[in-house]
């Protein structure tokens, strides 16, 4: 093995391994009758910290396509957000939060929880997942309250 071919094995390894430990860091979790019913964290969401999640559009950046009551928000790209506790359990929200495409196929909606089967992700993305099982959490805490 030549000195460059030992350089490009050490940075497969270490990018199949970077890969691997980011896939580990994922909590599991369960689909069950077209939703998720156990939370992803074991503290309970805070909505407050949801609506911030919300309207942060660096890291959750719902308000780049849903209109959100009481926000300003310009999106008409996904539905509106308004009376959506109404529409889907909670177990069905967490879904469409962690992977849309288990639900459509071709939803253009993010999968905020996944980490395989992206593309066009940023380097600095790669092997993430776009929120934290608490910061999912959050999320449906302040989506809890539009009825």
């Amino acid at each position: 093995m030549t000195p460059r071919q030992g350089v490009l094995a050490a940075v497969v390894l270490v990018t199949v391994a970077g890969a691997a430990a980011a896939q580990e860091q994922l909590v599991p979790y369960r689909v069950v009758d077209g939703g998720i019913p156990a939370p992803l964290s074991d503290r309970p969401g805070d909505p407050a910290r949801g609506l911030r999640l919300m309207n942060d559009r660096q890291k959750g950046g719902c308000l780049n396509c849903h209109a959100v009551p009481g926000a300003k928000s310009p999106g008409d790209l996904g539905p509106d957000l308004a009376g959506v506790a109404s529409r889907h359990s909670h177990a069905e929200l967490r879904l469409r939060l962690v992977d849309p495409r288990r639900i459509d196929p071709a939803a253009r909606m993010p999968a905020f929880y996944q980490i395989d089967g992206l593309m066009r992700v940023a380097p600095a993305f790669q092997g993430k997942p776009l929120l934290q099982p608490q910061e999912i959490e959050d999320v449906l805490a302040y989506l809890a309250t539009l009825k």
